[in-house]
């Protein structure tokens, strides 16, 4: 017997475990007041001491770091702004964005990995016709896709991880629209974070509406850039078919 028939063997409260572990992570969040400490506040007050800790542990520092992301990620716990932040603090703009990137694409990947199986035909069910049409206009340039749920600000990050996997996307490809597409918006508050140094010694606050302001022009400008493929296709089916068969 496969591996599928095993799954859908499976009593329905037994494949829906991966809900109950991240409504799990969230209460348990909630009852230690983890939620508390994602702030600007903290950060404030806690600066000599993570910094001190970085320069000691460097290491373990950026293996905890990369360990709270994934975490905070598969758990969906909100407060990902502050984490990401947090990085461009502790570790400058190029070890901040690389260890959110990894965090954040490790992360992901469990939630691809869980919607693909456990709760892959249960989401496809809820769905039902809806999913299928969409799996069909998807599956026609899977990565185009990607990388618009990456770029697009509106898209919840959430549901950009959970969604390829119930429209049938390749992990390969996922992994890497999703490497590739949280960049432009890690480096950003990665950036606001390793300036935070200097903007706590004037006793200000960093602008975040100004920095999510300035980035959404070009968030918007990347989805409709991807999105580019999608509709050559759509309106230019057969000059795209000719490219693809010379290609």
């Amino acid at each position: 017997m496969t591996d599928a028939a095993d799954t859908k063997s499976k009593p329905i409260w037994l494949r829906l475990w991966p809900l109950y572990l991240i409504a799990g992570g969230l209460v348990a969040a909630w009852a230690f007041g983890l939620f508390d400490y994602l702030s600007l506040e903290t950060l404030r007050q806690q600066q000599a001491a993570l910094r001190a800790f970085v320069e000691d542990n460097l290491i373990l520092a950026i293996a905890a770091y990369i360990g709270i992301y994934t975490a905070s990620t598969v758990f969906m716990l909100p407060g990902a702004l502050w984490i990401t932040i947090t990085g461009g603090f502790l570790f400058g703009l190029a070890g901040g964005t690389l260890a959110t990137v990894i965090g954040a694409t490790l992360g992901a990947s469990l939630l691809f990995l869980a919607a693909k199986t456990s709760l892959g035909g249960f989401m496809r069910k809820i769905a039902s016709g809806y999913a299928e049409n969409v799996r069909i206009e998807f599956q026609n340039s899977p990565m185009a896709y990607m990388f618009a749920m990456r770029f697009i600000p509106a898209m919840p990050f959430p549901v950009a991880n959970i969604l390829p996997a119930i429209l049938g996307a390749k992990y390969r490809d996922y992994a890497i629209t999703t490497a590739l597409g949280i960049v432009p918006g890690v480096v950003a508050y990665t950036w606001v974070g390793a300036g935070l140094g200097s903007t706590f010694a004037k006793g200000e606050d960093p602008d975040l509406a100004s920095v999510f302001q300035n980035l959404l022009p070009a968030a918007i400008a990347l989805g409709v850039v991807s999105l580019l493929p999608v509709a050559w296709k759509k309106f230019f089916p057969k000059k795209a078919n000719q490219i693809e068969e010379a290609a």
